[in-house]
């Protein structure tokens, strides 16, 4: 399938921008940019988890919310429950947060730590309804692997 060889080939540009950087934000954006510039979603990016919010970190895409609340939304929720959500129709998700009224579907993966605190969130939005299957859900689980030393 051509999705899985971009994603393999997205995941080792990615492995090898991140290899010695320790920096958080820093390998967040070089991921954000590396993913969006791969499959052009409308918006790729990260929040960030400070106190009982998710703070909006590095992303490429139209401006986004800057808070969301635990719990809240399909970020927050993906948080609470630390598993990736994926949302073939936002319009159809409980208490989805509309950000941008052009996002149609959307996948968030959260980023636990080593002891399985979520340190943060990867949002990807998309203009198009159904957008993101299992192909996705794996292999953007494999590259939030990769964030947390």
């Amino acid at each position: 399938m051509m999705k899985d060889r971009i994603y393999s080939d997205l995941y080792s540009r990615i492995e090898a921008i991140l290899e010695g950087e320790t920096d958080q934000i820093a390998n967040m954006a070089n991921t954000a940019s590396l993913i969006h510039e791969a499959f052009g979603f409308w918006w790729t990016g990260f929040y960030i988890v400070r106190g009982n919010q998710l703070v909006l970190g590095p992303f490429q895409g139209p401006v986004a919310c800057t808070r969301i609340p635990f719990g809240k939304g399909v970020c927050g929720t993906a948080w609470q429950k630390k598993e990736t959500v994926v949302v073939p129709d936002v319009e159809k998700f409980p208490g989805h947060i509309a950000c941008s009224s052009l996002s149609r579907s959307e996948i968030v993966v959260p980023i636990s730590s080593p002891d399985g605190d979520v340190k943060g969130v990867l949002d990807i939005d998309s203009k198009e309804l159904s957008t993101f299957d299992e192909t996705d859900r794996l292999w953007l689980e494999k590259i939030v692997g990769l964030l947390w030393y």
